[in-house]
């Protein structure tokens, strides 16, 4: 583990563009069971998406190319850190890295956790954070 954090944390890996438009907000919101009109209703003054949209978000890779082969990597969650609301409008820019390589051990054995982090700025501003976490069960040595 100590060498996959050396050698893997911390460096960007894909980085994608985004645009926060009313409708995709409106459909996250209701689909998450917002009722609030500053997140349903485009025509509300304050109108902004739910703290949780930028999860929708995601880059073209979870974890970089040629990260070593540890095992199926499976969805863990995710936690989201909005910064600041976003508006309709918002263009975003979402920078990936690993930000986190740990492991555990249960019942099935070893497992590796991979936090990839995506940072999204608007301009030169940091406004969210979305961690994925994968775990991996790793493979037994024959």
């Amino acid at each position: 583990i100590d060498e996959l954090k050396r050698d893997w944390l911390n460096l960007d890996f894909d980085e994608r563009e985004f645009v926060v438009k009313a409708e995709d907000v409106t459909e996250f919101a209701l689909a998450v069971g917002e009722t609030a009109p500053r997140f349903t209703d485009p025509s509300d003054p304050e109108f902004q998406a739910p703290p949780t949209f930028t999860a929708r978000f995601h880059g073209r890779r979870l974890i970089p190319e040629d990260f070593p082969e540890i095992g199926l990597p499976l969805d863990a969650g995710k936690a989201v850190m909005p910064r600041r609301p976003l508006r309709p409008g918002a263009r975003l820019v979402g920078r990936s890295h690993l930000h986190d390589i740990y492991e555990k051990t249960g019942r099935s054995g070893r497992m590796v956790f991979l936090v990839s982090r995506m940072e999204l700025y608007e301009g030169e501003e940091l406004v969210s954070i979305v961690d994925s976490r994968l775990v991996m069960r790793a493979r037994p040595s024959s």
